[in-house]
């Protein structure tokens, strides 16, 4: 995927145990905050997209579509960890294959973008506020260089669903 590979965060870079509290972890701790009045809430950002020329290794024979969150720096509503004080935005991406199953998991993933629910602040293994997905991720089969697998794909869709999103 180039040079920039390793300065962009991946949808399942948690799979390795590297980076942040796990997804899952960030989803039970956004759950019980909203029972303590502290809810998920998605920061101000933009979704992008693009194709391509390229396959991901579990889909040989399809083209690759990057998707691009961009949250810009900014300041915690009462429904994060620490209102008032800033949070650090940042870049995540995300690769789907560019096939039936991707395009359908990508509309589904839009519109969770767009109803909020996919991103909220969360704080770090050390203290910092960034920027993190809301909700629990999901298991994959086989996974390499992390790229998402078909089974992969299936759990994010089934997740989605679960928030409402289908």
């Amino acid at each position: 995927m180039g040079s920039n590979q390793s300065s962009k965060i991946h949808c399942n870079r948690y799979l390795d145990q590297q980076g942040p509290p796990s997804l899952a972890q960030q989803a039970h701790n956004g759950m019980e905050s909203a029972s303590e009045g502290v809810g998920v809430a998605q920061p101000f950002g933009q979704m992008t997209w693009v194709v391509l020329d390229q396959e991901l290794p579990s889909f040989p024979n399809s083209n690759t579509m990057e998707l691009s969150y961009t949250f810009p720096d900014g300041i915690q509503s009462e429904k994060h960890p620490h209102p008032g004080q800033p949070y650090t935005g940042g870049q995540i991406s995300a690769y789907l294959p560019d096939n039936k199953e991707g395009r359908q998991l990508l509309k589904l993933l839009e519109k969770a973008f767009y109803k909020q629910l996919l991103f909220t602040v969360a704080t770090g293994e050390h203290g910092e506020d960034t920027v993190a997905t809301a909700f629990a991720q999901p298991q994959a089969g086989n996974t390499q260089d992390g790229y998402p697998d078909s089974e992969y794909l299936k759990s994010v869709k089934k997740m989605l669903k679960e928030k409402g999103v289908g």
